[in-house]
């Protein structure tokens, strides 16, 4: 499995922002107000990720991946890697929703009162994507194999 790229995500983001946008500026008088709690529901995710990636990177440091009860079985490992790359997709699409909705909001703030309450929301979710995207490269990155020391001539 190829490593996800910052590249593929920040198009992801901005394409989502695009959409966002577009679809927000034409429909915003019908949408219902964004809760702070909208785009809080990112944060345990990440957490879980983060946790995950500490337990799987200590297991590896400490050579304790295997089949038997007290190591890290490899399928789990990959189920997690699985899960970052997923992960890192969900938050790049959500931190280019809630960007496309802030472009949209602040310059209203000042003149439409809806705007400046849904501001808080947005800037929450924005900031969850975001953490998200970085707990679940960090949790990639610790599902990477640990390269072999090349092996030594005899002597």
């Amino acid at each position: 499995m190829k490593p996800t790229r910052v590249r593929d995500l920040l198009g992801l983001a901005a394409f989502a922002a695009i959409a966002t946008w577009l679809l927000v500026r034409g429909f915003y008088g019908s949408l219902p107000p964004v809760s702070v709690f909208a785009g809080a529901s990112l944060y345990p995710v990440a957490a879980i990720e983060a946790g995950l990636a500490f337990v799987i990177r200590a297991r590896v440091a400490e050579h304790r991946i295997g089949p038997d009860r007290h190591q890290l079985h490899p399928i789990t490992a990959a189920r997690a890697a699985a899960l970052s790359k997923a992960s890192s997709l969900v938050g790049a699409a959500s931190a280019g929703v809630w960007l496309g909705l802030l472009l949209f909001l602040l310059p209203k703030r000042s003149t439409v009162d809806a705007a400046a309450a849904d501001t808080t929301g947005a800037v929450v979710g924005l900031i969850a994507g975001v953490v998200l995207v970085a707990a679940a490269m960090w949790l990639e990155h610790c599902c990477r194999t640990p390269d072999e020391p090349p092996d030594e001539p005899a002597v």
